[in-house]
């Protein structure tokens, strides 16, 4: 048995139920026992055959585990610091495999998954020093482990026990200090918590000790991550990194609940129980997702936790997006995997029978919280719908930029405000960028992409915004034809302007309204106004892309000229080119102490017909 150490005092165990725990543990469910029980099994089957959705899921991790039968095991390969995906690809590849040898009877499946386990356990670790490799390879052993249990040879099974021990949970336990992701408020906390508790949960019959001590620490840390999606569901780290944290999080619950039969209430939390709301609203009509922080504006498609989400929910609106993703996904599925779809399988366990999508009540959201939002659209069913999504919030924020006050706007299916997007991390760090470094004067801000004039927002004497500010949404009102949100940005701006207030005001389904109130410090200020886009700009105030027109009138401040600076060139050896990129806008003085009201007004013109 591996020895570890106890690392929690004895009144953060208390506090969460050591006894309890302990004799859960000790009731715990036979093997396969990690978010597929053996009764599941016929129950899914009768659901295949009665959904389209799932017939064509099912389809379609078969014939992505067939192909997998003639690829070679995974290998140990690091990119810069980290080997995340190739745990990755391990749990993509277990976790199928082992689904068609279980569901599908064929044995071939069983070995080809062993195989993968074999050459994980045969690995010199698995990377604890990022610790979500370790946490995403441990995951990937012990649903292999717990899912072929009865499949799998005695000496197999030692082999992937020792691996889970020596390469997942030893790192963990034997650390002289606990992790700093153990109580954290970020994607991390949820994510390596997952795979402690698979792997203590995998082999409790070995020491139901360990497994106990696990799922205390996991039930003592893991509500500092979930208490970010109070009071509504929103998620400071944007929409990508919802997808990771989320996922791993449900996963955990799923896990406890069939393993235990308790999540002992981690579900019932409020915020979290709202979590998919953001996932609905930040995706606008184009299909593209409000990218801020470190995330792609194509991060969205089909998520299984958002199954989950409807199913515990009972809210069949939440299955908006999910129910037109799925045969795409499943489409894509087929032909190769990528890191985003390995826990594509999961939607078969998580569907509902009887779930079909419906219209969401609301076109209007707001989500407070560490980095609020505010959200509108025009219609669910138009894909050239309005949709406009503002931030307020922090830099300081897990993955965070300097886009505060930031906007994207969707009309005639063309984004005209865009959010440029993260860079690669790895490219950064191997040339020694300080990527991490979010202090004021961090290598963080020094890029295009993460400073302030990459983002439609103000930039004041050519500074970066205040890491440490924090921007509320003051005021939200939501309307039939319109929405008016308040961001008030003093803070952001406090060493440069004594006010800062910007008004979001939709009107008629078409027309937004960006009003700046702004009030100068004891100096003059120059102020940019910026709307980054990939629309090109016209001498009348008309921006065109894809066929469609934007208007762009600015009602003051008096004689401002609207003018775009191109930004497709890299600034620094550091940035990325932003092909087709600029930003569109004006630039005007505050004087000291001085009052000053500015209004843009963006109007969409619909194509004659």
């Amino acid at each position: 048995m591996i020895q570890w150490v106890h690392l929690m005092g004895a009144a953060a165990v208390a506090a969460v139920g050591t006894n309890d725990i302990a004799a859960r543990i000790a009731q715990a469910r036979p093997h396969p026992r990690l978010l597929w029980p053996a009764s599941g099994d016929a129950e899914l089957r009768a659901r295949i055959a009665a959904d389209e959705h799932l017939a064509r899921a099912w389809a379609a991790v078969t014939n992505a585990s067939k192909r997998m039968l003639n690829e070679p095991p995974i290998r140990y390969e690091k990119e810069g610091r980290r080997l995340l995906s190739r745990s990755q690809e391990a749990l993509h590849r277990v976790l199928h495999l082992a689904m068609t040898a279980r569901l599908g009877g064929d044995e071939r499946h069983a070995r080809r998954a062993m195989a993968e386990m074999a050459a994980a356990a045969a690995m010199p670790d698995w990377n604890p020093s990022h610790f979500l490799d370790t946490a995403e390879m441990t995951l990937a052993l012990a649903i292999g482990y717990d899912w072929l249990h009865d499949r799998l040879p005695a000496s197999d099974l030692a082999l992937v026990r020792t691996a889970i021990e020596r390469h997942g949970l030893a790192p963990y336990l034997g650390a002289a200090q606990p992790p700093g992701w153990e109580r954290g408020r970020n994607n991390w906390t949820q994510v390596c918590h997952a795979g402690m508790v698979a792997g203590a949960l995998a082999l409790l019959e070995h020491d139901r000790t360990r497994a106990a001590h696990v799922v205390a620490r996991a039930l003592a840390g893991l509500p500092n991550s979930m208490r970010v999606y109070d009071p509504d569901g929103n998620y400071p780290e944007g929409p990508g990194y919802w997808i990771y944290g989320t996922s791993f999080n449900v996963i955990l619950i799923a896990m406890l609940e069939t393993a235990l039969g308790t999540d002992f209430g981690l579900a019932e939390r409020p915020g979290f129980r709202n979590a998919a709301d953001y996932l609905l609203h930040t995706r606008g009509p184009s299909g593209l997702v409000f990218n801020y922080a470190d995330c792609s504006e194509r991060a969205g498609g089909f998520v299984p936790a958002v199954l989950w989400f409807a199913a515990r929910t009972q809210r069949p609106e939440l299955l908006w997006w999910t129910e037109r993703d799925w045969p795409r996904a499943a489409a894509e599925f087929e032909r190769g995997p990528t890191g985003r779809d390995r826990l594509f399988g999961l939607g078969l366990l998580w569907s509902s029978r009887s779930a079909r999508a419906s219209e969401p009540a609301h076109r209007a959201w707001h989500g407070r919280g560490e980095n609020p939002l505010a959200i509108y659209r025009s219609s669910w069913r138009d894909p050239g719908a309005l949709y406009l999504a503002v931030k307020g919030g922090t830099p300081s924020a897990s993955h965070a930029h300097m886009d505060i006050g930031s906007f994207v706007l969707e009309a005639g299916g063309v984004r005209w405000s865009v959010d440029p997007g993260p860079q690669n991390y790895h490219d950064l760090e191997r040339r020694g960028f300080g990527l991490w470094d979010m202090r004021q004067t961090g290598d963080r801000w020094k890029l295009f992409r993460y400073h302030n004039r990459g983002h439609s927002t103000l930039v004041v004497n050519g500074a970066a915004q205040r890491v440490n500010s924090f921007a509320p949404i003051t005021e939200f009102e939501a309307r039939p034809d319109g929405m008016t949100a308040v961001v008030d940005m003093s803070d952001t701006y406090r060493d440069h302007l004594r006010t800062a207030r910007r008004r979001f005001t939709v009107r008629n389904n078409r027309e937004v309204e960006i009003a700046d109130e702004l009030v100068g410090g004891p100096d003059a200020a120059r102020v940019r106004w910026g709307l980054v886009t990939r629309a090109a700009l016209h001498a009348d105030g008309v921006l065109s892309a894809q066929g469609r027109r934007l208007r762009i009138a600015v009602r003051s401040p008096a004689g401002a000229r609207l003018e775009r600076w191109p930004a497709e060139k890299p600034e620094t050896e550091y940035d990325a080119p932003n092909p087709g990129l600029g930003v569109v806008g004006f630039i005007a003085e505050i004087g000291a102490n001085e009052t000053s009201h500015w209004s843009v007004v963006l109007s969409y013109e619909p194509s004659p017909r």
